[in-house]
């Protein structure tokens, strides 16, 4: 099932940002797609901010103790997006879940763009590149 709001890609996952208790009272939603992750902030007025998936580095999972009483926690994404270098899904449900559905993500559009974090890391390093598009 395709929802045109994710730019026509299916939602695996989506969860808000969550505030005081662990309640989802808040105007931030975290969206993964097939292909894109996507923050949308913002009541009348909406921000979006997308990070390819290829384009992922490395994640790490933050547990705050106020957090974790609720169930919650942070994942801290590191990508190469000129935008949003480090991305903070703040204070989410069921944190290790998410990660165990994004790194799959992240891993089938790496093997279709072929190309892995180190891979993209090293390449820029030593050729001192700025590649945009890993489109073949």
């Amino acid at each position: 099932m395709a929802n045109n709001s994710n730019g026509g890609y299916e939602t695996i996952w989506t969860d808000k940002k969550r505030t005081l208790f662990g309640l989802p009272l808040s105007f931030t939603r975290y969206i993964l797609t097939e292909k894109k992750f996507i923050t949308r902030k913002g009541f009348l007025s909406i921000t979006e901010d997308e990070i390819e998936l290829y384009r992922v580095v490395d994640k790490s999972l933050r547990l705050p103790f106020g957090q974790r009483i609720f169930g919650c926690g942070t994942v801290i994404i590191n990508c190469r997006d000129t935008d949003t270098p480090v991305k903070e899904v703040v204070s989410i449900k069921n944190p290790r879940d998410f990660m165990n559905i994004f790194e799959k993500q992240v891993d089938i559009q790496r093997d279709k763009y072929r190309t892995r974090g180190r891979d993209m890391m090293a390449s820029d390093i030593h050729m001192g590149c700025d590649h945009d598009d890993y489109d073949d």
